[in-house]
């Protein structure tokens, strides 16, 4: 953070790069306390609630199923039941990479959960088959990947008598980057109102707070090194191929935009205004040119327009924050909205700080 020296022309005010994340470490500290014992405490709501204690989620060894089965470790704790009924579940599939197979593994064991791994590469070549699919890496062959990992989870939690866990964040769900009746739904949602960029400092704190110094520790800290992939297409050399922010944008902007535009309904335009302020404050994480913030803010709204009809149906989950986009109360939208205006809106601004 940082306020720019006054002049006239110019914004004089606090700027924040990272609107859900605070930037002093003790109030960071403090919030992500805060905002997990929230999910913890929702979930033993949720489990009481249904008169259910086993939880099933899948454990992919990327960020946000490890938050999940962290706080599924933790409400076990909290509820007084042994972790064993915790059931998480590594599927790999297609695009899975042996480090992050290996993390899920080591993770699971570390904590003491009850644990499987099922391949699902011959099921999915099946299906593919039945469909009359020749196996090119197109959305028919992710979407059978995620939607039979969906399947097997809720059944295996009607076997076991427990809900099944969703995985995905606040983030994806703006964005619409998950499959629909896939990892876009389940029986519970413990990240749902959790953006990206605060899961990676949630999953860190857990490591530093709670874990410390034990064998979980360690592989938390690979885990939060490891590139953000759904891994539906097959890796290149052994290693992860298909990374979400080369298409779906950074996700420190996405969340720069996710905020003001949910939150304050900002218009696109000058959301590009402050995101540029941001820039040339030299304030991201990241490198990015004016270009840059236009084209993966176009990217965000065209995105969060078409993906509508996926929010429109989510899954119960708790809200932590500010900002929640659940059909129920926070967010209510027609699925064939236009972005015609706001996207006309995006282009004048865009236009106007090129000129400069």
């Amino acid at each position: 953070m940082e306020i720019a020296d006054f002049a006239p022309g110019k914004l004089w005010r606090t700027l924040d790069p990272h609107p859900f994340v605070p930037a002093d470490p003790a109030r960071r500290a403090e919030r992500c306390k805060e905002i997990f014992s929230m999910q913890v405490a929702a979930l033993a709501k949720k489990l009481s609630g249904a008169n259910r204690s086993h939880v099933v989620l899948g454990i992919s060894g990327g960020l946000d199923s490890t938050l999940t089965l962290l706080v599924a470790v933790k409400t076990m704790d909290f509820l007084g039941l042994p972790r064993s009924n915790v059931h998480a579940y590594t599927l790999p599939g297609f695009g899975t990479t042996r480090r992050t197979k290996a993390n899920a593994t080591k993770l699971c064991q570390a904590l003491g959960v009850a644990f499987g791994q099922v391949d699902i590469t011959r099921t999915c070549q099946s299906h593919l088959r039945d469909l009359g699919h020749e196996g090119q890496e197109d959305v028919v062959f992710e979407n059978v990947q995620a939607r039979y990992r969906t399947e097997f989870f809720f059944n295996k939690a009607n076997e076991l008598a427990g809900i099944a866990l969703g995985t995905g964040d606040l983030t994806e769900v703006g964005l619409g980057w998950c499959t629909f009746a896939g990892d876009h739904v389940s029986h519970y949602h413990v990240n749902v109102s959790v953006p990206k960029t605060l899961v990676r400092f949630l999953v860190r704190w857990v490591a530093d707070e709670e874990l410390a110094d034990s064998p979980a520790q360690k592989v938390l800290y690979n885990i939060l090194e490891t590139p953000i992939s759904p891994e539906l297409l097959r890796p290149e050399k052994g290693e992860i191929a298909q990374r979400s922010e080369e298409i779906i944008g950074p996700v420190e902007l996405a969340d720069f935009y996710l905020y003001p535009f949910i939150r304050f309904g900002m218009r696109p335009g000058r959301i590009l205004y402050l995101a540029n302020e941001v820039r040339k404050r030299g304030l991201f994480d990241g490198q990015y040119t004016l270009d840059d913030l236009y084209r993966w803010l176009k990217s965000f709204i065209e995105r969060f327009f078409a993906n509508q009809f996926k929010r429109t149906c989510l899954p119960e989950g708790p809200k932590v924050g500010s900002v929640s986009l659940s059909p129920r109360g926070d967010w209510r939208m027609p699925s064939d909205a236009e972005t015609k205006l706001w996207l006309e809106d995006l282009e004048a601004m865009y236009a106007k700080l090129r000129e400069k």
